[in-house]
């Protein structure tokens, strides 16, 4: 979509509407005083032949090439994505003993890990990417680094415990994110974003409330994945327990802190949701100005004009 850098200097197109209101004018005078002729028969046969459409042409042309002068003036741009070079990336994933509910073959969390692997592996190599596994306690796997091997490790050596602390994860994330080393002589923290994926409610440590308002404070969006279906089973201690998905809770954690939420009942839908995360985070709006184009136009429509003209009526202006 294009935008306009300067969009104030639009009011150069009031000018222009003013000359196309004079020239409207003036063809209209010309048929009044036509009209006036008495004989029209007479007219007919002593006045050349007119050139019709033709004889607006040239002054079209012209006129569009103010437009587009005009509008060239404003600077117009269209945005485009580029990839942030600081960008860190904390992946956050749930390794609660309901990971272990097979309502998505092999296991929720054999599912979690395949796709996270493709995650890793298709994100630009100069992100910094860290590794959060959370069950009763949430800790930093692998801190924020460039080196995707040791993440894919990580992942691949991930183990169940007891109970879900979702509050505890987006704090460690944050705290990993803080204690990132500064990358050189870079002003300023570096745009971040936590990604997690849960299965189930959070059962210990702070609230996903106090977690979002840190993050909010933060400014760390936490794009969330609600990941499972709402027959998953797990056996405990020889009983049987349901552990259907809290997508509500994702979904507000995400839309309060900025994020994306998505939801995931399948392998195919998990990897599809990575590639989705992969191709937005770490990345930047900005423009990219189409100036030159515009004044090309604006050429080449003067150059119209002025052919048009010289072929037409002998001038080199209408």
């Amino acid at each position: 979509m294009i935008r306009f850098l300067q969009p104030w200097w639009l009011l150069g197109l009031l000018p222009v509407v003013l000359v196309a209101a004079g020239y409207g004018w003036r063809q209209w005078r010309r048929r009044v005083h036509a009209v006036r002729f008495s004989n029209l028969e007479l007219l007919r046969q002593i006045a050349p032949a007119g050139l019709g459409w033709r004889r607006h042409a040239a002054a079209a042309a012209f006129l569009l090439a103010l437009v587009a002068l005009s509008t060239a003036m404003a600077r117009p741009a269209v945005d485009r994505q580029e990839p942030v070079e600081r960008a860190t990336i904390i992946l956050a994933i749930d390794v609660s003993l309901s990971m272990e509910a097979e309502d998505i073959a092999p296991t929720r969390l054999d599912a979690a890990q395949q796709a996270a692997v493709s995650f890793v592996e298709q994100l630009p190599p100069e992100h910094q990417l860290g590794l959060v596994a959370f069950a009763r306690s949430a800790n930093v796997v692998v801190p924020p680094t460039t080196d995707r091997e040791a993440v894919v490790d990580g992942i691949e050596n991930l183990v169940l415990a007891e109970a879900t602390a979702t509050g505890e994860a987006v704090f460690t994330g944050l705290d990993a994110i803080r204690n990132r080393p500064a990358a050189g002589a870079a002003a300023g923290p570096p745009p971040a974003r936590i990604l997690l994926l849960t299965d189930g409610y959070r059962t210990y440590g702070r609230s996903i409330e106090e977690a979002s308002a840190a993050a909010s404070e933060a400014n760390v969006p936490v794009s969330t994945v609600a990941f499972g279906t709402d027959h998953g089973v797990v056996e405990i201690a020889g009983q049987l327990y349901r552990v259907p998905v809290d997508r509500e809770s994702m979904a507000t954690l995400a839309e309060t802190t900025g994020g994306q939420y998505y939801e995931a009942e399948s392998l195919e839908e998990l990897t599809a949701v990575y590639e989705d995360m992969g191709s937005s985070v770490g990345h930047r709006t900005v423009p990219r100005e189409i100036t030159q184009w515009y004044l090309a136009g604006a050429l080449a429509l003067a150059l119209l004009a002025g052919s048009l003209s010289l072929l037409w009526t002998s001038r080199l202006l209408p």
